[in-house]
């Protein structure tokens, strides 16, 4: 048994061995230790919490603080205004949540400067270095992406796509619209602001890029329509607006008879080059001045439908690809919901008549640079 005499420091155990154990009762020499320990440690009032030097444990119903969910954005590009747009929707949300569920959301941005699908297989690599919580990103090219999604699936970070997707990759969910029927949509608007007879343009981007791809189909298979009008292209570019513009300069010169673009991206509307020379040929009168219908219509754009020069802009929700992706991802990995595979987003008309409402919409969703003039009309 244990016994304890009194010593200068206190209490100090002993072990007396009992010649007698009484039936039935064994201690083992654990025990023995664990008690003999109990007794050696000195028993230390409420005061010592006040003493220096002396540590003591939290209170036992202290919360630590909430793990932040770290979600990795790949754009296509840091330089298109389209996912800057999508990056202020990711972020603006992720702030919206924080302060809804208690939990720290981060949007951590490792878009490449420019357009490149092996600079965002690496990114996603990093990505799965860094332990964040979940990837996500727009497709520059599936066939180099799928791969690094797959990867990143089979170390446990999942994968969201929006914009461009990968669908046979691993990646548990995808928003954004219906490019073949984008593409459509976009020859359908132009067939009816130019003549039945003529040459119509396609401009599109990154030949590898899916989305991008989906859309110029869908504008061939809505041309079939029209069989009275000789398709151009389509004419690829770097994905900036200088380079758009030099694509379309390009072709303009050698078909100057074109009198309509379908763009499946709206790079070349990013800046005023085009539209100068746009307005020099209607001054003249003696050239043609093709119509534009694009895919996009960001405050930069929107100058072209002002002027007649691109009377129909099909508007893709670029804020909402942030925001939705970040809903998306903390219901799944926070909340625990099951989340629908594609999420998909419809396109939003823009002509003359609804120039006001849209740069309204713009505005509200934190677009600094919509248009004061714009944003008084009805």
């Amino acid at each position: 048994m244990i016994v304890a005499r009194l010593g200068p420091a206190g209490p100090v155990p002993r072990v007396v061995r009992e010649r007698r154990r009484p039936a039935g009762v064994v201690v083992s020499r654990r025990r023995l230790a664990i008690l003999a320990l109990a007794l050696a440690t000195p028993l230390c009032p409420t005061a010592c919490h006040d003493q220096p030097g002396v540590q003591t444990a939290a209170p036992p119903d202290a919360a630590a603080p909430p793990r932040t969910l770290r979600i990795a954005m790949i754009a296509k590009s840091a330089s298109n205004p389209s996912f800057l747009a999508s990056r202020l929707g990711a972020e603006n949300r992720a702030r919206a949540l924080t302060a809804k569920y208690g939990t720290p959301i981060q949007i951590v941005w490792m878009t490449p400067p420019q357009e490149d699908a092996a600079v965002q297989a690496q990114r996603i690599a990093q990505a799965v270095t860094d332990r964040l919580d979940a990837v996500l990103i727009s497709c520059s090219d599936s066939t180099k992406l799928t791969p690094a999604i797959d990867a990143a699936v089979a170390h446990g970070v999942p994968v969201m796509t929006f914009d461009s997707d990968a669908p046979g990759s691993r990646r548990f969910a995808y928003a954004g619209v219906d490019d073949f029927k984008a593409g459509q949509a976009v020859m359908r608007e132009l067939a009816r602001v130019i003549p039945r007879r003529g040459k119509v343009a396609v401009l599109s981007g990154n030949p590898n890029a899916p989305n991008l791809r989906s859309r110029v189909e869908g504008i061939m298979n809505e041309a079939a329509h029209h069989p009275d009008l000789t398709m151009l292209g389509p004419f690829f570019h770097v994905e900036t607006p200088q380079e758009a513009t030099a694509a379309v300069m390009r072709a303009e010169n050698a078909h100057p008879d074109i009198v309509g673009w379908a763009m499946v991206g709206g790079w070349p509307l990013y800046t005023q080059t085009l539209l100068h020379d746009l307005e020099e040929r209607r001054a003249t009168k003696l050239q043609v001045v093709p119509k534009i219908v694009s895919i996009n219509a960001l405050p930069p754009q929107l100058i072209y439908v002002d002027q007649g020069l691109a009377p129909v802009l099909l508007a893709q929700p670029t804020y909402l690809w942030g925001e939705v992706g970040v809903d998306t991802i903390v219901a799944k990995l926070l909340l625990r919901q099951t989340v629908p595979e594609r999420i998909p987003m419809d396109l939003v008309r823009v002509t003359s008549d609804t120039l006001g409402s849209w740069a309204r919409q713009l505005h509200a969703w934190g677009f600094p640079d919509a248009p004061e003039e714009y944003l008084q009309r009805p």
